[in-house]
């Protein structure tokens, strides 16, 4: 089998910061309770939804960032331009999907160019 690599921009402190609050094994222990609790039929419909933890993202500094427009931020994003205004007044905030798009465009700000093409 060949070695995997894996490449990326971060480095390794600021991957390390990534994982630092994770607590694995309390992650563990909940994950082995919530397996023992539906083996014993005891499990409620609620606890088999996936925990995921979102990116933080600031909309109005990530578009600022980039230099674009309400309208040229939502046309990239695939939203409308009230709604980013409505992310960015705090009225509502992104979908889980739509955070992690920020979250990438800020990590690399390249996918711009190649969402304003697609």
């Amino acid at each position: 089998m060949a070695d995997l690599t894996f490449n990326t921009s971060l480095s390794d402190e600021e991957i390390a910061n990534n994982f630092k609050d994770m607590d694995y094994f309390g992650e563990l222990m909940d994950s082995l309770s919530e397996a023992l609790a539906y083996s014993k039929g005891k499990a409620a419909a609620e606890t088999y939804t996936r925990k995921r933890s979102l990116p933080s993202v600031n909309v109005c500094q990530t578009r600022k960032a980039l230099h674009l427009t309400q309208k040229g931020f939502a046309d990239i994003l695939g939203v409308s331009p009230r709604t980013v205004e409505s992310w960015e007044a705090g009225r509502t905030t992104p979908t889980p999907t739509a955070k992690k798009l920020i979250y990438l465009i800020n990590e690399d700000n390249s996918l711009v160019d190649k969402l304003m093409e697609a």
